[in-house]
């Protein structure tokens, strides 16, 4: 983390500052708040930002949550690109259909449901998927979360993302073009 702080330019200070303070108070578990950083790391496509959070968070998470947080983080890839364009076709035959996609680990996940719940609406949050948002945010009230523990996922998974926006746009325009 100390890491990706360093890197951030001066004009991402706010960035830099949110950064240490999404993962630093939280209404969320130390399971669910690694794990969401380590799902929206990966949804944010940033080698760097990967590297750097998949280190810290393997120190805050069991085996099983880390292999579900990025569970989530793939399955999210697919299903929010396929519900997300169900939802943007505005033809609701296209729901009536079976969407005859794989998704057995979101009923047995490896770890709390709710917790799993939790990192794919942090991965829909980056992917941009209403329906997905929707869906998520619905299972995670149903079992009793906050939604100031639901912000906070949605909070976490913005500052990431700013992060690897960032670092990757430093990367590929830097600031002496």
């Amino acid at each position: 983390m100390a890491t990706l702080r360093a890197d951030l330019p001066d004009f991402a200070r706010d960035i830099r500052l949110n950064l240490g303070s999404v993962t630093g108070r939280s209404h969320l578990s130390e399971q669910q708040l690694w794990g969401t950083v380590l799902a929206s790391a990966i949804a944010s496509r940033n080698r760097t930002v990967v590297a750097e959070l998949t280190a810290e968070a393997r120190t805050h998470l069991t085996p099983e949550a880390h292999t579900a947080a990025r569970t989530a983080a793939a399955l999210m890839a697919m299903n929010n690109v396929y519900y997300r364009t169900l939802h943007l076709l505005a033809d609701d035959e296209y729901s009536r259909l079976p969407a005859g996609l794989r998704m057995n680990a979101i009923t047995n996940p490896g770890v709390d449901k709710v917790d799993f719940e939790l990192w794919s609406l942090a991965v829909s949050a980056i992917n941009g998927c209403g329906r997905c948002l929707q869906a998520h945010e619905h299972e995670l009230r149903r079992h009793g979360m906050t939604r100031e523990a639901i912000q906070d996922a949605i909070r976490v998974a913005s500052v990431v993302h700013a992060v690897a926006v960032t670092l990757e746009s430093e990367e590929k325009f830097p600031a002496t073009l």
